[in-house]
């Protein structure tokens, strides 16, 4: 309640809705926004380690991307005409059908007793919730590469099979064997395995820029167990300057590493229990991002409160199949 003086008496007039239920500070947009999407790239780390394309602003929900066929070069006959390449190029379609939100309902008691401590804590909590949706997303995409030439049931290159078996996936240690579901033969890396890989996307005239490990937190461990792996030829810059930044954590062999919790987890027919890690380059997997975090906030009376949402929608899909391995390791 607002009190006038007037004269010879006081008057008692309602408050704005405004000032009721919102402080200075706690509830604007703008700032919630900058905050969140803060947030968001903080907590990324797939995106950074694949194709972006850029459909911010812009209508449909299909991307169709060429996929040029590579030829190769012939040698130019004397008095001849050019020999012509006459290749049938391919298309992928992406679907841009990804729609995620994250909303609180924050009572009208909350935001005139709490601090504004607790924007940054929901804009920071919001931002990381949608984070691990995109990186779950292009976690769970990955099941399709297949560039240790491994196909399963059905599987091809064009067309990789996504059943949740992970039958076009080899095991760490030796980076060629096919990871069985049924008998569960994940197993952690190891230097030949590590080697093997890197020549499995060799073979396959994929390129060495750009290539980098994801790794589940437990891989880490392993690693770091061995000595090899954590001379300073191998983790790269020393002191403050290797610090863990977005999950990278080293290099090896010349490829980045990069730690995720959010690597898939699954277990074999037999019920034991593993994480999915990757080799890929940029090319394999692509992150289509339509409408970046954002957010709004909407009073609504009949519970005296705000509505806070942060929403945003992409697509994902593969790029490349040869271009990634997946390994399989215990969880």
């Amino acid at each position: 309640m607002a009190t006038a003086f007037g004269t010879n008496h006081v008057t008692t007039v309602e408050a704005s809705a405004a000032s009721r239920t919102r402080s200075n500070s706690a509830f604007i947009g703008e700032l919630w926004a900058d905050e969140i999407l803060a947030a968001y790239k903080a907590n990324l780390v797939m995106p950074q380690l694949v194709v972006n394309m850029n459909h911010t602003g812009k209508k449909g929900d299909t991307i169709h991307v060429p996929r040029p066929v590579r030829g190769s070069a012939s040698a130019k006959a004397a008095e001849n005409v050019v020999t012509l390449i006459a290749n049938q190029e391919l298309q992928s379609n992406y679907l841009i059908d990804q729609h995620y939100e994250y909303s609180r309902l924050i009572e009208d008691i909350v935001t005139v007793q709490a601090e504004d401590s607790i924007r940054a804590f929901y804009t920071d909590d919001a931002g990381y919730a949608l984070a691990k949706q995109v990186d779950d997303a292009l976690h769970a995409q990955a099941e399709g590469l297949n560039g240790a030439g491994i196909y399963g049931a059905g599987a091809t290159v064009e067309n990789p099979a996504y059943d949740g078996t992970y039958d076009s996936a080899v095991i760490g240690s030796d980076g060629a064997t096919a990871y069985n579901d049924t008998t569960g033969n994940g197993a952690a890396l190891a230097d030949a395995g590590i080697r093997a890989m890197i020549q499995a996307l060799d073979d396959s005239d994929v390129p060495t820029m750009g290539r980098c490990f994801v790794i589940p937190p437990v891989e880490k461990n392993n690693l770091l167990g061995i000595n090899r792996f954590t001379e300073q030829a191998y983790t790269g810059e020393v002191d403050r300057g290797n610090s863990i930044r977005n999950g990278f954590v080293g290099d090896l062999y010349g490829n980045e590493v990069y730690v995720s919790s959010n690597c898939a987890s699954l277990v074999s027919v037999d019920t034991k229990s593993y994480r999915a890690g990757l080799y890929l380059s940029k090319e394999a997997l692509v992150h289509i991002e339509q409408l970046k975090p954002r957010a709004q906030t909407q009073y609504k009376q009949e519970w005296l409160a705000d509505l806070f949402t942060a929403d945003m929608i992409f697509g994902k899909g593969i790029l490349r199949p040869e271009a990634g391995i997946v390994f399989i390791v215990p969880a």
